[in-house]
């Protein structure tokens, strides 16, 4: 497989590790044979409306359309719905989370998409907890006064909120959906759970290189106890 050995490895261990070689890279090469699919799909629905939504830009509200999330050049847009419906006190612990990893990474992705994350909180809320979670870096914007969670499942029959990632592409023809992450609403894989936005989220993806792996009794909080 390759030359390299650990110190104080043995043979049992360099046959186990070389086993799962072979199917890391199985599935590096199925992960790529996904995306390859996932890039090929043909257009979707074009976009229901031209939603307005909530946000604020130098200290001032502003309505923007979704038309005016693409900037030149950058003919994708993804947005990511994190779940805060208005009466929460406090927005989904991991959506937060979620979050928390792509505000960091939010300057990488714009360099090539358009990206932004959507509330159904008032912005002013959203941009508290923001201010709480200090992101400085991600587009955050409030469909409060719109019905887009509702048109691209962001949100259930009964108002709740869901989180989803939807992709939407700019084309001479209009603006067309493309894909969202719809794991979310296939039927129950035992062990699998939804994990249909883990892509995204790297917290599991750690715990998955671990021997206790990700386990069954731990979720994200909003605060941890300092050492």
């Amino acid at each position: 497989m390759h030359t390299k050995t650990f110190p104080n490895e043995d043979q049992n261990y360099r046959e186990a590790r070389n086993r799962l070689l072979d199917e890391e890279i199985a599935l590096r090469r199925h992960i790529e044979r996904v995306a390859k699919m996932r890039r090929e799909l043909p257009l979707g629905g074009k976009l229901k409306e031209d939603y307005v939504f909530d946000e604020v830009v130098d200290g001032q509200p502003r309505k923007t359309k979704l038309s005016e999330l693409f900037e030149a050049g950058k003919d994708s847009l993804i947005i990511y719905s994190m779940m805060y419906h208005p009466d929460d006190e406090k927005p989904c612990p991991s959506c937060s989370s979620i979050v928390d990893g792509l505000d960091g990474s939010s300057p990488h992705i714009k360099d090539k998409v358009n990206f932004v994350v959507v509330t159904k909180a008032p912005i002013e809320k959203t941009l508290k907890w923001a201010d709480r979670q200090e992101w400085h870096n991600v587009r955050l914007l409030s469909s409060f006064s719109n019905t887009y969670n509702q048109d691209y499942f962001g949100e259930n029959e009964k108002g709740g909120q869901t989180p989803i990632l939807n992709v939407f592409k700019k084309t001479q023809d209009g603006i067309f959906h493309t894909f969202a992450t719809e794991l979310l609403f296939m039927p129950s894989d035992p062990g699998q759970n939804a994990r249909h936005v883990d892509i995204i989220w790297p917290v599991w993806n750690m715990f998955d290189f671990t021997p206790e792996g990700r386990g069954t009794d731990w979720s994200p909080k909003h605060e941890y106890e300092k050492a």
